[in-house]
């Protein structure tokens, strides 16, 4: 038998240790093949050996932990998530889903229960992209997916991720080393912060993951004529904030009709200046839903929308492809283990699509995925007030241990 409710505190104590790891004192801020990354894999390392695990770190840096079956050849499954922070970010965040099952693993060896297949647990160094802006570095690693292009990308120091690596202890040329076979893979796991507010409205500590949402993104540029503000006439005006203004309304109204989520989250303005009209704007948009061909439709109506007010306003608008990513559907066999494991701590169960991306969308490549959402205090994530609640994380290890168990 597990007490849930005396693991569910370890987790927490855990989860306060490890994200005392940053190269902030301020706050918390934990980057891709750091020193404090090296820190990170080496404490969480230590727990996965206290569960009786057996531990090494791959060649993109992945920390990686094997509660071993008693047949050698039986197949893996993995569970996991990411050990990296966004700057200024909450301890809760990837951190949760790679201690959550290691300390449930503890449980089960000590409690005597044995699975028919290998259970690894994985801690990816780079989830977030902060250090060199491309997201999910090592989850990609694991699917052979490392271009030889990214040996180039740097830092804000100008540190480039190959020299990284060496400094790191592991080479470039190794990357290859990292994919892992999927003979025998069962399939991928990871459970997470919502990071957003429905379990939270709905009074659920926990919830099943449907799909992972496509997202696109573009950046606008809005081109008009610059004049001064008391001597051009409205009616001859050609004012590039006025007409994105419009654009990035009708953008707000095109998703709502269409159920999906489009966000203009970054804007530049020129000159800015208190009495000049606006000569040239720029904005951001980040579109996404659980279905491509959904955001595809609402996409094409709002381009549409935006070239119709270009020319009605007189202004010329051009556009540029930022970011392409499909919708990641989770395995209906896995996520009815989850239901199956929910119910039967006599919880409803809720099911609900990912916003935002996580490293299950990069594991999709190679096998079967589900993940599982916990319920965090307002939805708020990617910030210091991230929270969350001890009997949620009992609720979590209970669904957790009864999924492991009736997986096979």
């Amino acid at each position: 038998m597990i007490d849930c409710n005396n693991l569910a505190q370890l987790v927490m104590d855990r989860c306060d240790e490890l994200g005392k790891i940053s190269q902030s004192d301020d706050c918390l801020d934990r980057r891709y093949l750091t020193k404090e990354h090296k820190q990170a894999n080496g404490l969480v390392g230590g727990w996965m050996q206290e569960a009786g695990m057996h531990t090494w770190q791959d060649a993109a840096g992945n920390l990686w932990g094997r509660w071993e079956a008693a047949d050698p050849q039986a197949p893996r499954f993995i569970m996991g998530s990411h050990l990296d922070t966004v700057p200024n970010g909450g301890q809760y965040d990837g951190m949760l889903g790679v201690i959550t099952p290691v300390t449930l693993i503890g449980a089960m060896q000590k409690a005597g229960i044995r699975l028919p297949f290998h259970l690894d647990v994985v801690g990816f160094g780079d989830e977030e992209g902060t250090r060199f802006s491309s997201t999910l570095l090592g989850s990609r690693a694991l699917t052979g997916q490392w271009p030889e292009s990214w040996a180039d990308l740097t830092d804000s120091d100008g540190i480039s991720l190959s020299q990284s690596l060496k400094d790191f202890g592991s080479d470039y040329a190794n990357i290859p080393n990292a994919a892992i076979s999927t003979d025998n893979l069962l399939g991928y796991l990871e459970l997470h912060i919502e990071q957003g507010p429905v379990l939270e409205s709905l009074d659920l500590p926990v919830g099943v993951v449907s799909a992972i949402a496509g997202a696109k993104r573009f950046e606008f540029n809005v081109t008009g004529m610059a004049g001064h503000a008391g001597t051009v006439p409205m009616n001859l005006r050609q004012d590039a904030l006025c007409a994105s203004s419009e654009m990035i309304l009708a953008i707000e109204k095109v998703a709502q009709q269409h159920g999906i989520v489009a966000t203009v989250g970054r804007i530049q303005n020129r000159p800015n200046g208190v009495n000049v009209i606006s000569g040239n704007t720029g904005f951001s948009l980040d579109i996404r839903s659980e279905f491509d061909d959904k955001r595809d439709v609402a996409l094409d109506e709002i381009l549409q929308q935006l070239d119709a007010i270009a020319t009605r306003r007189n202004v010329r608008i051009e556009r540029k492809a930022t970011h392409a990513a499909n919708a990641v559907h989770c395995d209906e066999k896995l996520q009815s283990k989850l239901r199956s494991a929910i119910e039967a701590q006599s919880m409803a169960v809720h099911t609900l699509f990912s916003g935002a991306g996580h490293d299950a969308m990069a594991i999709a490549d190679i096998c079967p995925v589900a993940m599982l959402f916990m319920r965090c205090d307002k939805g708020i994530s990617h910030h210091p007030a991230e929270a969350i609640d001890t009997p949620d994380v009992a609720v979590t290890l209970a669904v957790l241990n009864h999924t492991l168990q009736n997986l096979a």
